[in-house]
């Protein structure tokens, strides 16, 4: 059924194109009636408006805390035009129909993003007669049509020029779906913001609000779905407020899972670093003062694993930057053996034009490969109030982000040999690295270069088998980082007839004294960090 518009209420916070919109409108025929700066806005446009107080009969009142809280307008966006009882009430109570609403609500997330940000100005942009009005069009889309955001309005004249003023029941139900999803969503915000406020951590209730960025390829497996949302803007640098440049192929499903792995990884550190991570796990990392010299440590990693990956860089990509990650096989790949290299995504704080010509340039597959900027990393503005959330069937799990990192303040260490300078910089890098690679784990690290990693195991000797393959012989005088404790002495036996010199690990097992009698007699240094790092 297509109902013609004939009255529209019009009251928005963000005014794009509000003035164009309501012209349109007007010249269809349709009577406005809008509220404080939106009234003022469209009449020195030079638009006929009629004043929420000319319909209600009640002045904006309470520093515009009420202006459309009345039977007025709600009788005239909740009346059943097809029920004689409803359409008596509106003709015994004068109440003239409202055939659309075009509300967008305050902006209360903006406001909370503000620097300073007081409680007080929080609540005052907490809107409630916007949502009342959304809430009445949508639940009555069946006569009325409600407009959540600007970039609808080409859609309602569309159909309005179209169907001689009138809007389809499709476009109705469609934009009544919107508005109940955006209502929900801002509600969601703020009881977020006022339980983080409220030193809340797991509420009774809890509604997350995200918002759909883009429909992916396909999920993990191609007979799967799936779509990318984020949650609302926050101060922290991070995958999901990262921008993909223009050219290469759409992200997918994967890539994206692979891309946060291994931003998040780099950002852990404050030195020029690198990162290669292939199906969540880091194949290779190290930092250097260089990052050119970083990233091509990171790649000699493991250089079969490379290929396919994801790349990430705690510094900007410049000319050189990106001829040496183009050239990485030619360069250093087939010396080591690898069969070729690709990356899927290379992610980064920031990329030079001519170093994104030279990437899609150089290379067959550098019209492939997605590049992703993330803008300036600032670890001090980390959002700490952020869940880890993990789904079961029927259910979620969320706990706290797991923000732990190398905290030289609380290292206890127990053996009789004690790290060097130089040895505790590749702990520091093996420990991070573990952080961020499934459980079980052994890392294995030298001269600030990862060398092997050992992940994902059902035990934890198994992980360390798979490290010293990958290390070979560069393993003797390494550093080795574990996520959990060592249960037994078996590991540090290999990590011994591995040349390991060093060992981070939490510390806490029953055995504690014989994995430390182990070090001992093998002559390696052992620290304790306290905190382990399961990752499931």
């Amino acid at each position: 059924m297509e109902v013609k518009i004939k009255t529209a209420l019009i009251s928005v916070s963000d005014k794009r194109g509000v003035v164009d919109f309501a012209e349109k409108l007007s010249r269809m025929g349709v009577k406005i009636i809008s509220t404080g700066g939106t009234a003022k806005k469209l009449s020195e446009a030079g638009l006929d408006v009629v004043g929420i107080e000319s319909v209600t009969g009640f002045p904006e009142m309470m520093d515009g805390r009420v202006k459309t809280l009345h039977p007025k307008i709600h009788g005239a966006l909740l009346g059943l035009r097809d029920k004689s009882e409803h359409k008596a009430a509106m003709k015994q109570h004068s109440i003239e129909p409202i055939d659309l609403v075009c509300v967008n609500l305050y902006p209360f997330e903006q406001t909370i993003a503000k620097p300073n940000c007081t409680l007080a100005e929080a609540i005052e942009n907490i809107d409630i007669g916007g949502p009342s009005m959304l809430r009445s069009a949508a639940k009555n889309h069946k006569f009325v049509t409600v407009v959540t955001q600007f970039d609808q309005y080409d859609q309602i004249i569309e159909e309005m020029q179209k169907n001689n003023g009138a809007v389809s029941e499709k476009l109705r139900s469609d934009f009544a779906r919107i508005a109940f999803s955006l209502t929900a969503s801002y509600d969601a915000t703020i009881a977020k913001y006022l339980n983080i406020r409220a030193g809340v951590e797991y509420p009774r209730k809890v509604s997350i609000a995200l918002s759909k960025t883009a429909s992916l390829r396909y999920g993990e497996n191609p007979h799967q779905t799936a779509a990318f949302y984020k949650l609302p803007p926050s101060s922290e640098t991070s995958l999901s407020s990262g921008t993909l440049l223009e050219g290469g192929i759409g992200i997918s499903f994967n890539n994206l899972l692979d891309t946060n792995a291994a931003f998040e990884l780099v950002k852990e550190f404050a030195e020029p670093a690198a990162v290669v991570v292939k199906h969540l796990n880091p194949c290779g990392c190290a930092i250097d003062e260089d990052i050119c010299v970083a990233y091509r440590k990171a790649y000699e990693c493991d250089v079969v694993s490379a290929f396919g990956s994801i790349i990430a860089l705690n510094r900007k990509v410049d000319v050189e930057l990106a001829r040496t990650i183009m050239e990485s096989y030619s360069r250093f790949g087939k010396a080591l053996g690898a069969g070729g290299f690709f990356a899927e995504v290379i992610i980064a704080p920031e990329f030079d034009k001519d170093a994104v010509e030279i990437i899609r340039t150089l290379k067959t597959w550098g019209n492939r490969v997605r590049l992703m900027e993330t803008g300036p990393i600032d670890r001090a503005k980390i959002d700490c109030g952020e869940f880890d959330i993990r789904c079961v069937i029927g259910g979620l799990l969320l706990q706290k982000r797991d923000l732990a990192g190398w905290e030289p303040d609380v290292l206890t260490y127990p053996t009789k040999a004690k790290p060097t300078k130089s040895q505790l910089d590749d702990l520091k890098v093996a420990w991070l690295v573990g952080k961020h690679t499934k459980s079980n784990t052994i890392v294995l690290v030298k001269n600030k270069k990862v060398l092997g990693v050992g992940a994902g195991q059902m035990n934890r000797v198994e992980s360390g088998l798979i490290a010293f393959k990958h290390a070979g012989d560069e393993s003797s005088g390494c550093a080795m980082a574990s996520d959990a404790f060592f249960p037994f002495p078996d590991n540090i036996v290999n990590a011994a007839n591995a040349g390991v010199t060093a060992i981070v690990q939490p510390g806490g097992s029953k055995k504690d004294d014989e994995v430390i009698a182990t070090a001992d007699k093998n002559g390696i240094a052992m620290v304790f960090t306290g905190k382990r790092h399961f990752k499931h």
